[in-house]
């Protein structure tokens, strides 16, 4: 996977928000708000291809989580981004 160009996270009233810009996102109408784990992973792969283990190997770093515990969050989060076109 790759978050596809296009999509930046901002920091907008004290949330992390993915904002759509360009002409390929002009029809994209959503705002996503994304929690501390969920920015911890974008942050970690944003630019460069990833898979879900990767996704998971972020929060890892980032928290004390249990590795099955993270790929599971990772799985959830990756679907969710590919449902919303993300990457």
């Amino acid at each position: 996977m790759k978050i596809k160009p296009g999509f930046e996270l901002r920091m907008m009233c004290g949330e992390n928000v993915i904002i759509a810009y360009g002409e390929e996102n002009i029809n994209f109408s959503k705002i996503i708000a994304l929690n501390e784990s969920a920015t911890v992973i974008w942050n970690a792969v944003i630019g460069k291809e990833f898979t879900v283990e990767d996704m998971a190997k972020a929060l890892c770093e980032e928290y004390e989580v249990d590795p099955q515990e993270a790929l599971k969050d990772s799985e959830k989060i990756a679907k969710e981004w590919q449902e919303l076109g993300l990457c």
